[in-house]
């Protein structure tokens, strides 16, 4: 089951980096007087710098439209895909999308752009910083069905930032129980918020309860610890540990690239 990473990513142990769109249109952070131009200029500007540092891959994400919706506005993810649209001629990797924090719309982008895969929470019911949150995958993979995204691989994340789910459930079982119900391609494991690490126990927990399904280290990937993290996870999608100072909100930073792509090469050439 894991041979479409290989396929996908060409190399084990993919690192797929972070494209962080500024805020959008109808964001409350958005620049009315920079302009969608200058959304532009940022996304391509780092997505430059994670190519020329060496990731894997690029997953989009309006990680700037805070706070978050769970069903998100038509202009959004026209905003997106637009921006994307742009980059794509200067993109030479795979790439993802994520529309925080709504499947149907990141599956709608991802057939819209071309991207192989999306990140996204599709199951589960929380308690969050946005609300009571809920979700649908039996009408989310209906959908995917319904516009031709079959072949879009589907990252699930089943430990969400900035909520807790609502039953008294052990992320084993959460594990096995999402996989034998929705069957998701890869399964991610995130900590409270952009950049917080998640322990390498929980992250082998994961994997021995569903070791058929690739798992990743969703958020708090760094130097210091991706040697780790990778010892257990399949991959890994870095952010915050990419930009300038390790700050979440800043630009990326090409030579903090490098460091962390090369310690995970020397990683590979020993596996």
């Amino acid at each position: 089951m894991k041979t479409w990473l290989k396929e996908l990513f060409g190399v084990s142990k993919p690192i797929i980096g972070m494209c962080h769109l500024r805020a959008l249109p109808g964001d409350p952070g958005y620049d009315a007087h920079k302009g969608m131009e200058w959304v532009y200029e940022c996304a391509l500007a780092d997505v430059r710098a994670l190519q020329e540092g060496g990731v894997d891959a690029v997953l989009f994400s309006n990680e700037f439209s805070l706070p978050y919706l769970t069903q998100v506005d038509t202009i959004t993810v026209a905003c997106m895909a637009a921006i994307i649209a742009q980059i794509k001629p200067h993109l030479h990797l795979p790439f993802g999308v994520n529309v925080l924090w709504d499947a149907r719309a990141s599956l709608d982008l991802a057939m819209a752009t071309g991207a192989q895969f999306v990140r996204e929470v599709f199951t589960g019911v929380y308690g969050s910083d946005f609300g009571l949150w809920n979700t649908n995958p039996g009408a989310v993979i209906r959908h995917q069905h319904h516009i031709g995204a079959q072949n879009v691989r589907l990252f699930f994340n089943i430990v969400p930032e900035s909520a807790a789910y609502l039953g008294e459930r052990q992320i084993a079982d959460i594990a096995r129980s999402t996989v034998f119900n929705t069957q998701p391609d890869a399964l991610c494991v995130s900590g409270l918020t952009a950049g917080a690490q998640v322990s390498a126990q929980t992250l082998k927990i994961v994997k021995d309860a569903v070791p058929e399904t690739p798992v990743f280290a969703n958020t708090g990937v760094r130097l210091e610890n991706v040697v780790e993290q990778l010892s257990v996870a399949d991959g890994a999608v870095i952010g915050s540990a990419f930009k300038v100072d390790g700050y979440t909100w800043n630009p990326v930073d090409v030579e903090r690239v490098r460091a962390i792509m090369s310690r995970v090469r020397e990683l590979r050439s020993a596996l």
